[in-house]
């Protein structure tokens, strides 16, 4: 099974981005991005296994391992310029992406990170993953862009909660290993009342890259990109100089 959906091929597009979803989410998160990007870019979000149409795939509790098996893929993908974006654990599995592929002599052109404290800033592991079935929910609702009325079915928990409890584990458990900055634009983007990182946590995103780096705080709390989905793009496409559609 792909790794990728693309709703829209667009062969005549100039470049790819490769969006990353959360803990707890698929790919079509970031099917209403198709129609709003520009039509020089081409989008394909990942889909991670044991959700949706991958839902009989072997969950994967590394996020390296995710990393390595990601990247793998990616190089149908590669004959244009490849930028990525990731939210929150999203952000930390493009950062780990983007190290590989510069190894490998591909960097992407632009790294997003959105909603999360850099890979070297962790802070203290919350163990959401070890949580009760009501208790990893009730995080989830806290977190917001979930609905707490599927999360009350019954049906639906048994097989949302495995993998979102999966995606917490992998993502509590992350530690950066050692190894190189990357040389590729960085751009950290914020819901200015996330209460799971703050603007200076996420300043220090320009720690871990040479290339030019950016912080943008948006209103919202740590799901501000869907309220503010237009101006995440506007960003995403300013940073890739891309004219706004």
């Amino acid at each position: 099974m792909s790794w990728f959906r693309c709703p829209e091929p667009r062969p005549w597009a100039s470049l790819r981005l490769i969006c990353f979803p959360h803990a707890g989410g698929s790919a079509v998160f970031y099917r209403p991005w198709t129609k709003a990007v520009s039509p020089a870019v081409e989008v394909h979000a990942v889909q991670y296994p044991g959700r949706a149409d991958r839902i009989r795939d072997p969950l994967i509790t590394d996020a390296g391992q995710m990393a390595r098996l990601i990247a793998g893929s990616m190089g149908p993908l590669l004959d244009r310029p490849v930028a990525l974006f990731g939210h929150s654990m999203g952000a930390i599995l493009a950062y780990e992406v983007a190290r590989i592929l510069e190894g490998r002599g591909t960097p992407p052109v632009h790294v997003f990170a959105s909603g999360a404290r850099p890979p070297h800033v962790r802070g203290s592991r919350e163990n959401i993953a070890e949580k009760d079935d009501d208790g990893l929910v009730a995080e989830m609702v806290k977190l917001g862009g979930t609905d707490a009325e599927v999360l009350a079915d019954q049906e639906m928990r048994d097989l949302i909660l495995p993998y979102v409890r999966n995606d917490f584990r992998l993502i509590e458990s992350y530690e950066q290993k050692p190894g190189p900055r990357l040389t590729a634009p960085v751009t950290a983007l914020i819901g200015a009342g996330d209460p799971h990182v703050t603007e200076a946590q996420a300043a220090r995103w320009g720690e871990i890259t040479d290339g030019a780096f950016a912080l943008e705080a948006l209103p919202g709390d740590h799901f501000y990109l869907v309220s503010q989905q237009a101006q995440v793009i506007a960003e995403v496409l300013r940073g890739l100089n891309v004219p706004v559609a």
